[in-house]
Protein backbone atom coordinates (compact mmCIF):
# COMPACT_ATOMS: atom_id res chain seq x y z
CA UNK A 1 0.00 0.00 0.00
CA UNK A 2 1.63 3.33 -1.02
CA UNK A 3 2.58 5.25 2.24
CA UNK A 4 0.14 8.83 1.19
CA UNK A 5 -2.90 5.96 2.26
CA UNK A 6 -1.80 6.31 5.43
CA UNK A 7 -2.21 9.61 7.26
CA UNK A 8 -0.03 8.47 10.11
CA UNK A 9 3.01 6.95 8.01
CA UNK A 10 3.12 9.77 5.67
CA UNK A 11 3.33 12.44 8.77
CA UNK A 12 6.15 10.21 10.00
CA UNK A 13 7.94 10.31 6.86
CA UNK A 14 7.26 14.18 5.97
CA UNK A 15 8.84 14.55 9.24
CA UNK A 16 12.09 12.22 8.90
CA UNK A 17 12.37 13.93 5.75
CA UNK A 18 12.46 17.31 7.32
CA UNK A 19 15.23 16.13 10.13
CA UNK A 20 17.22 14.88 7.73
CA UNK A 21 16.90 18.60 5.37
CA UNK A 22 18.40 19.96 8.53
CA UNK A 23 21.15 17.37 8.98
CA UNK A 24 21.80 18.14 5.17
CA UNK A 25 21.73 22.32 5.21
CA UNK A 26 23.89 22.10 8.02
CA UNK A 27 26.41 20.10 6.20
CA UNK A 28 26.27 21.60 3.40
CA UNK A 29 24.23 24.54 2.91
CA UNK A 30 21.45 25.16 1.57
CA UNK A 31 22.81 25.72 -1.98
CA UNK A 32 25.16 23.14 -1.86
CA UNK A 33 22.41 20.59 -0.65
CA UNK A 34 20.01 18.96 -3.49
CA UNK A 35 17.11 16.78 -2.90
CA UNK A 36 18.71 14.03 -3.71
CA UNK A 37 21.12 14.64 -0.65
CA UNK A 38 17.87 15.42 1.79
CA UNK A 39 16.59 11.76 0.33
CA UNK A 40 19.29 10.16 0.67
CA UNK A 41 19.97 11.65 4.76
CA UNK A 42 16.43 9.92 5.34
CA UNK A 43 17.32 6.40 3.54
CA UNK A 44 14.77 7.47 0.92
CA UNK A 45 14.58 7.60 -3.27
CA UNK A 46 14.40 10.83 -4.39
CA UNK A 47 10.68 10.93 -5.71
CA UNK A 48 9.75 10.76 -1.57
CA UNK A 49 10.48 14.43 -1.35
CA UNK A 50 8.57 15.62 -3.72
CA UNK A 51 5.82 13.39 -2.77
CA UNK A 52 5.92 14.54 0.38
CA UNK A 53 7.11 18.41 0.17
CA UNK A 54 6.14 20.89 -2.71
CA UNK A 55 10.42 22.18 -2.98
CA UNK A 56 13.74 22.51 -1.55
CA UNK A 57 12.92 25.54 -0.78
CA UNK A 58 9.21 24.75 0.77
CA UNK A 59 11.52 22.32 3.36
CA UNK A 60 13.51 25.24 3.89
CA UNK A 61 10.26 27.58 4.68
CA UNK A 62 9.34 24.59 7.18
CA UNK A 63 12.34 24.66 9.41
CA UNK A 64 12.66 28.50 9.50
CA UNK A 65 8.68 28.84 9.99
CA UNK A 66 8.99 26.70 13.26
CA UNK A 67 12.35 27.98 14.64
CA UNK A 68 10.90 31.75 14.62
CA UNK A 69 7.85 30.56 15.90
CA UNK A 70 9.47 28.51 18.78
CA UNK A 71 11.73 31.74 19.62
CA UNK A 72 8.55 33.92 19.61
CA UNK A 73 6.60 31.60 22.04
CA UNK A 74 9.51 31.59 24.46
CA UNK A 75 9.62 35.90 24.35
CA UNK A 76 5.96 35.94 24.82
CA UNK A 77 6.37 33.54 27.21
CA UNK A 78 9.16 35.69 29.20
CA UNK A 79 7.37 38.77 29.22
CA UNK A 80 4.10 36.88 30.86
CA UNK A 81 6.19 35.34 33.06
CA UNK A 82 6.36 38.60 35.73
CA UNK A 83 5.60 42.06 35.84
CA UNK A 84 9.11 42.82 36.85
CA UNK A 85 11.10 43.92 33.64
CA UNK A 86 14.13 42.55 35.10
CA UNK A 87 12.53 38.97 36.02
CA UNK A 88 11.48 39.24 32.02
CA UNK A 89 14.60 39.64 30.96
CA UNK A 90 16.20 36.84 33.23
CA UNK A 91 13.54 34.15 31.98
CA UNK A 92 13.61 35.91 28.23
CA UNK A 93 17.38 35.56 27.91
CA UNK A 94 17.76 31.93 29.70
CA UNK A 95 14.90 30.37 26.79
CA UNK A 96 16.29 32.26 24.01
CA UNK A 97 19.73 31.08 24.98
CA UNK A 98 18.96 27.74 26.08
CA UNK A 99 16.82 26.95 22.81
CA UNK A 100 19.82 28.28 20.43
CA UNK A 101 21.74 25.79 22.60
CA UNK A 102 19.27 22.84 21.97
CA UNK A 103 18.71 23.62 18.90
CA UNK A 104 21.72 24.61 17.40
CA UNK A 105 21.73 22.87 14.34
CA UNK A 106 18.61 24.05 12.77
CA UNK A 107 18.85 27.26 14.57
CA UNK A 108 22.54 28.30 12.35
CA UNK A 109 20.02 27.42 9.37
CA UNK A 110 17.08 29.36 10.51
CA UNK A 111 19.87 32.63 11.07
CA UNK A 112 22.02 31.77 7.86
CA UNK A 113 20.14 30.45 5.29
CA UNK A 114 17.71 33.50 5.32
CA UNK A 115 18.31 34.65 1.85
CA UNK A 116 17.22 31.32 0.44
CA UNK A 117 13.91 31.73 1.05
CA UNK A 118 11.64 33.10 -1.79
CA UNK A 119 10.18 36.58 -1.57
CA UNK A 120 6.34 35.47 0.06
CA UNK A 121 8.08 33.26 2.72
CA UNK A 122 10.74 35.98 3.35
CA UNK A 123 8.35 38.35 3.89
CA UNK A 124 6.46 35.93 6.92
CA UNK A 125 9.77 35.39 8.32
CA UNK A 126 10.67 39.10 8.53
CA UNK A 127 7.21 39.85 9.99
CA UNK A 128 7.95 36.99 13.11
CA UNK A 129 11.38 38.95 13.56
CA UNK A 130 10.22 42.12 13.78
CA UNK A 131 7.56 40.59 16.76
CA UNK A 132 10.69 39.58 18.31
CA UNK A 133 12.23 42.85 17.99
CA UNK A 134 9.30 44.65 19.34
CA UNK A 135 9.36 41.67 22.20
CA UNK A 136 13.07 42.46 23.00
CA UNK A 137 13.16 46.60 22.46
CA UNK A 138 9.95 46.88 24.65
CA UNK A 139 10.75 45.22 27.55
CA UNK A 140 14.28 46.98 27.68
CA UNK A 141 11.99 50.15 27.48
CA UNK A 142 9.72 49.07 30.40
CA UNK A 143 12.99 48.39 32.05
CA UNK A 144 14.50 51.89 31.66
CA UNK A 145 11.14 53.72 32.25
CA UNK A 146 10.90 51.68 35.62
CA UNK A 147 14.65 52.98 36.93
CA UNK A 148 15.53 48.92 36.87
CA UNK A 149 17.68 49.16 33.75
CA UNK A 150 20.64 52.39 33.00
CA UNK A 151 21.74 52.42 29.43
CA UNK A 152 21.87 55.38 26.94
CA UNK A 153 21.63 53.19 24.26
CA UNK A 154 18.65 50.80 24.86
CA UNK A 155 18.58 49.78 20.95
CA UNK A 156 22.12 49.04 20.78
CA UNK A 157 21.62 46.69 23.86
CA UNK A 158 18.73 45.12 22.16
CA UNK A 159 20.92 43.92 19.02
CA UNK A 160 23.03 43.02 21.44
CA UNK A 161 20.61 40.99 23.99
CA UNK A 162 19.57 39.08 20.36
CA UNK A 163 23.13 38.99 19.17
CA UNK A 164 23.76 36.83 22.40
CA UNK A 165 21.32 33.91 21.46
CA UNK A 166 21.79 33.82 18.16
CA UNK A 167 25.20 33.25 17.69
CA UNK A 168 25.22 30.53 19.85
CA UNK A 169 24.12 28.66 16.66
CA UNK A 170 27.17 29.64 14.86
CA UNK A 171 29.80 28.43 17.83
CA UNK A 172 27.98 25.61 19.88
CA UNK A 173 28.70 22.43 19.36
CA UNK A 174 28.31 19.47 21.10
CA UNK A 175 29.93 18.21 23.65
CA UNK A 176 30.69 21.52 25.19
CA UNK A 177 28.65 23.53 27.85
CA UNK A 178 25.47 22.54 28.88
CA UNK A 179 22.53 24.50 28.41
CA UNK A 180 21.68 25.85 31.63
CA UNK A 181 25.15 26.45 32.26
CA UNK A 182 25.73 29.05 28.99
CA UNK A 183 21.91 30.26 30.04
CA UNK A 184 23.59 31.21 33.68
CA UNK A 185 26.54 32.92 32.03
CA UNK A 186 23.96 34.82 29.01
CA UNK A 187 21.56 35.58 31.86
CA UNK A 188 25.00 37.61 33.80
CA UNK A 189 26.19 39.48 30.21
CA UNK A 190 22.44 40.47 29.75
CA UNK A 191 21.92 42.18 33.23
CA UNK A 192 24.99 44.37 32.56
CA UNK A 193 24.33 45.18 28.96
CA UNK A 194 21.35 46.75 29.99
CA UNK A 195 23.22 48.33 33.24
CA UNK A 196 20.59 46.36 35.42
CA UNK A 197 23.60 46.26 38.31
CA UNK A 198 23.83 50.04 37.85
CA UNK A 199 20.52 50.58 38.79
Amino acid sequence: MPETRDPRRAEVTKARLLEAAVEAFAARGYHGTTTRDIASTAGMSPAAVYVHHSSKEELLYQISRSGHEDVLALLRAAVDSSEDPVEQLRVAVRNFAEHHVRAHTSARIVNYELAALSEPHLAEMLRIRHEIDVLFSDLVERGIASGAFVTPHPRMAVVALQSLGIDIARWYREPGWDASEIADGYVEIALRIVGASAA
